[in-house]
């Protein structure tokens, strides 16, 4: 079938096109494996033949189907690659926008914080490890969230090679998670920045004597004048934020912010091939304004300031980590309902279980890259953790 838009026909041919494009990735319509789809709403073909992946998102939020393995049914629509057969022209309207507009500017940078990040301090920490880490974990050696959480924490401390004394500036910090362990571990000084106001008042509670600091305000803003020199830099589950047209101010404002010696350390999510928005239905109802960078896009922007020194890729973890985060959501349900409406939940659940089925497929990867200036002398080597 071309990749291009098409007007589906009208049932009973819809549904037909349906079960034909869902048999290709061994999926059933109504059927009893954990990955088949069960269909409530005759209107749910008409709405995801139309609207891709919004629509099959939007209706399964809306109830109109149900499935106990929406990882797994995820898993085999990308690896059948389903989601090129059905292109809507919505896909087009949005690639254009995103190549005129920087949907990342300033002012819009502050919308994740708002639509996402301060949803509630009580669903993270609910969902989270106790570290509150909401990246991919570390699961080599690890049989559990926390452990996979914290090796992940102790791996970047290991490549930044951190030392008692030094200055850590870490840019989108989240709830404080890097920050508090590499001041308990390993004796250094912290500095964060965060959009999410929620985050960094949560993380004030949580520091107790240990040397951090939260700063909210956008990296942009931080340090424009290179004043404040740091070691290290870390930038772990943030990059998604960017955006194309701002990566060189990104990595300008490492650059400044970074001791000629120093080194960085970013971890991001990314995908196989450049793309200017991400999953209209993760764009429109979890991640506001997200761009996932591919590799190329990521060397083209940082060749001219920084050595790569380090390229690790385990994206796989990911799969494991939101399945984790998955059963720990659903385990709070029953404490979170009275706050949360049952279509959040829904949504919520999609959301992970959709993501999960994406790093199985590896349409997404995870990956760390520890870059230094130009300037630094030596070379470097990855601890093997």
């Amino acid at each position: 079938m071309p990749q291009t838009a098409f007007t589906p026909p009208q049932s009973p041919q819809v549904r037909d096109l349906f079960v034909r494009l869902l048999a290709r990735a061994d999926i059933a319509l109504n059927g009893t494996r954990p990955w088949d789809m069960q269909v409530h709403h005759e209107d749910t073909y008409h709405r995801v033949l139309r609207s891709g992946s919004l629509g099959l998102g939007e209706s399964y939020m809306d109830g109109w189907w149900d499935c106990e393995r929406i990882d797994e049914l995820m898993h085999r629509i990308l690896r059948a690659k389903l989601d090129q057969q059905v292109r809507p022209p919505g896909l087009l309207l949005a690639a254009l926008k995103a190549r005129v507009m920087n949907r990342q500017s300033v002012p819009r940078a502050w919308q994740v914080g708002q639509e996402h990040y301060d949803l509630g301090n009580d669903l993270f920490q609910a969902m989270l490890d106790p570290y509150m880490a909401y990246s991919c974990g570390y699961w080599a050696n690890s049989h559990n969230l926390a452990q996979a959480q914290e090796a992940k924490l102790e791996l970047i401390c290991q490549k930044l090679q951190l030392q008692p004394g030094m200055r850590l500036l870490d840019i989108g910090c989240g709830w404080g998670s890097l920050m508090r362990y590499a001041a308990q571990h390993h004796g250094v000084s912290c500095v964060g920045l965060t959009v999410s106001r929620e985050q960094a008042a949560w993380g004030q509670t949580q520091k107790a004597h240990l040397p951090i600091r939260f700063e909210l305000t956008d990296y942009r803003l931080f340090n424009p004048q290179g004043l404040e020199k740091f070691d290290r830099v870390a930038s772990v589950g943030m990059f998604e934020h960017v955006g194309p047209k701002n990566y060189p101010a990104y990595f300008q404002a490492v650059q400044r912010s970074l001791h000629e010696q120093g080194l960085f350390l970013l971890h991001t999510i990314g995908q196989n091939t450049p793309a200017l928005s991400l999953d209209p239905w993760i764009e429109r109802y979890i991640f506001p304004n997200g761009a996932l960078p591919a590799i190329s896009e990521l060397s083209q922007h940082c060749e001219s300031l920084f050595v790569v020194e380090d390229l690790h890729n385990f994206g796989t973890d990911y799969d494991h980590t939101l399945m984790a985060w998955l059963a720990r959501f659903d385990a709070a349900w029953p404490e979170l309902k009275s706050r949360y409406p049952e279509r959040f939940q829904r949504m919520w659940r999609y959301y992970l279980m959709a993501c999960a089925g994406a790093f199985r497929a590896r349409d997404m990867q995870l990956w760390q890259w520890v870059l230094s200036p130009k300037t630094k002398t030596g070379g470097y080597r990855r601890p093997l953790l």
